[in-house]
């Protein structure tokens, strides 16, 4: 018997006329999947990342024997569907060789195709290089691979509207920050520090046709110009965005990572979709930025959730207050209608994620309790709070560490009336 809890909310007034009008929200909450075996999404929910298919009868998730330590190339995970029709049933459909604790495999349901296709990432088991599939779970086969023999790249996030996705270097990244990589993958730009062959790419999801949009030798010549000392600096791309319109992509470009030389780089860049035109954004939003609508990121700064403009390149708005986000830098989603807004914030001291839930038009929000996470608190290995939306802006999907500390599993936020 699974458990269900409900909590009422607490509101914030910012227009107390209009908030008080309307009736607190509920959040339920309910483990769906559970033990012996770990169970994860992996990554955050924002740029439209959902776990749910079309019709929100399917959440696709992998499933693991472990979770104390990181993968290897001989550490498959299983690639499940969860039947949400169906007594939140696990079933078994694939395997993945690119993977790790903290993005999972970069699950992405395929926007032409919602219902029945979904990407993941994956690695050549005799090579090791990493590639992308495009699996549909009506045919129940694997019915495209993204392989590139020289620059041997993986999903680094599908466009919101569909026609292309993102691709990295996960080998690269694994070197230079595991947490983000899949470990023992084949890099081909082991030593260089600014590669003209490897950067940010783009893939046509239809011609399979692979771009460059923007080198780490382009990335290092602009932070040059802004007087940063790139001789030992070894760049690696984190939080690659497509925007909702599809017409920007935001990314990190970082060095410094995991006891790498030099100091420390996470400088935010946004470009279109060609790579030609690639500014370097004056303020630095924190975190893990989201994309609202019309060209506008919600992240960081200082103490707030800000809304930030990346064409005029101004704060132009911010999010609730510093009492309703204690953490503005935690994991954010953007609901798909732009209405909610979900931060997940860390507390070390109560070894818990938790989550707070805001409707942008009246400032009403809700706090969950908090989620274990016991002492995966930091590090490699470290419980993310993760949250994703589900198409129809009333569930959250989030992770938990099981009380016994055993396995990792996944829960729902249910918003009601």
């Amino acid at each position: 018997m699974r458990l269900v809890l409900t909590f009422l909310s607490t509101l914030v007034l910012a227009w107390p006329s209009a908030a008080a009008e309307k009736a607190p929200f509920r959040v339920e909450i309910e483990q769906i999947t559970h033990g012996p075996m770990t169970h994860f999404f992996g990554y955050i929910g924002h740029v439209q990342n959902i776990p749910w298919n079309q019709s929100g009868r399917y959440i696709v998730a992998l499933q693991t024997n472990f979770h104390d330590r990181m993968p290897g190339p001989d550490d498959p995970a299983n690639v499940v569907l969860i039947d949400t029709k169906n007594d939140y049933r696990v079933k078994v459909i694939e395997q993945s060789r690119g993977w790790n604790p903290q993005q999972g495999t970069m699950f992405y349901w395929n926007p032409a195709k919602p219902e029945t296709q979904f990407f993941f990432n994956d690695r050549d088991r005799k090579t090791g290089k990493v590639f992308c599939v495009l699996y549909d779970i009506e045919q129940a086969r694997r019915i495209r691979e993204y392989r590139f023999n020289d620059t041997p790249i993986g999903n680094g996030g599908v466009a919101q509207n569909g026609g292309w996705f993102l691709g990295l270097n996960y080998a690269r990244m694994a070197r230079l920050r595991p947490v983000t990589g899949y470990k023992g993958a084949w890099d081909w730009t082991n030593g260089i520090a600014h590669p003209k062959d490897d950067g940010l790419f783009k893939v046509d999801i239809g011609s399979g046709e692979k771009t460059l949009l923007v080198s780490f030798h382009r990335m290092a010549r602009e932070l040059e110009a802004l007087g940063r000392d790139m001789k030992t600096s070894h760049l690696f791309i984190n939080h690659s965005l497509s925007n909702r319109e599809g017409d920007r992509i935001f990314f990190f470009a970082r060095a410094g990572w995991s006891g790498q030389k030099g100091k420390r780089i996470n400088h935010p860049f946004v470009t279109d979709l060609d790579g030609k035109s690639l500014r370097s954004n004056s303020i630095h939003i924190g975190g893990h930025p989201e994309w609202d609508y019309g060209h506008r990121m919600i992240g960081r700064l200082k103490d707030r959730q800000v809304l930030y403009d990346t064409d005029q390149q101004l704060v132009v708005g911010v999010l609730g207050s510093p009492e309703i986000f204690p953490d503005p830098e935690g994991d954010i989603a953007l609901s798909p209608n732009g209405k909610l807004f979900v931060n997940g914030h860390k507390d070390r001291k109560k070894k818990a994620n938790f989550y707070t839930i805001y409707r942008r038009e009246d400032g009403a929000f809700f706090r969950t309790r908090g989620f274990n996470i016991g002492h995966w608190q930091s590090g490699d290995l470290r419980q993310d709070p993760s949250p994703c939306w589900n198409r129809t802006n009333d569930q959250i999907l989030v992770p938990g560490v099981s009380r016994d500390g055993k396995t990792r599993q996944l829960f729902l936020l249910t918003i009601t009336k």
